[in-house]
């Protein structure tokens, strides 16, 4: 895994006041802790940051008020615009293992059936700077009744599973027939139609 340089400013001030100065200069509040140490408040660029945060579980390289690397461990955006409010990080070392969750992606086309992903993602435990990115799963040609367990997920030398081997990744299923759709569609419009037709008695 690559490491994405950030250069990280000393913060001193607090509130939501402070907070939203910070993110008017384009930069994010950021909260640095781990290892026994006092967290620690820093400032990082907003863009920079955002961009790093969309590889999964990137590792950071702090440069400037702190030299240290980190995970970030805690996103808040706003719920409506997206933009970072806050970040918290967790200092880790070189060599340290770490407790994360990678994605779970699919390749290839099932032969028949509809493919139902359970699961999309796997806690593993791997080396900080050895952070998979994700574990990806060949589906090609696989029938109905086959399914994948967390256990039969192929992971990079070095990392082991954290998830219970035994939780259900995916399965191949049957695809509804065509009476089975009808009947599904008919219980929806039985189950609306219900509490009209109880409010209509009630009204008589």
């Amino acid at each position: 895994m690559s490491e994405v340089i950030i250069k990280a400013e000393a913060r001193d001030a607090f509130g939501k006041g402070a907070a939203r100065k910070i993110r008017r200069e384009h930069k994010v509040p950021v909260v640095l802790y781990g290892h026994g140490t006092d967290p620690r408040h820093l400032t990082l660029p907003g863009h920079e940051l955002l961009l790093a945060l969309r590889t999964p579980n990137v590792l950071i390289r702090l440069q400037g008020a702190v030299d240290e690397l980190a995970l970030p461990k805690g996103v808040q955006r706003d719920p409506i615009k997206g933009f970072l409010e806050h970040v918290d990080l967790l200092l880790v070392k070189r060599g340290e293992k770490v407790t994360v969750d990678i994605p779970v992606t699919v390749a290839g086309e099932v032969a028949d059936g509809i493919l139902d992903q359970q699961l999309v993602s796997v806690s593993v435990e791997a080396e900080a700077t050895h952070i998979p990115t994700g574990v990806e799963v060949d589906v090609e040609g696989m029938e109905v009744g086959a399914h994948v367990n967390a256990g039969d997920l192929k992971l990079p030398k070095g990392t082991s599973l954290v998830t219970d081997p035994e939780t259900l990744v995916l399965h191949v299923i049957a695809a509804p027939t065509a009476e089975a759709a009808e009947g599904e569609a008919a219980e929806g419009e039985a189950a609306e139609a219900a509490p009209a037709e109880a409010a209509e008695a009630a009204a008589e």
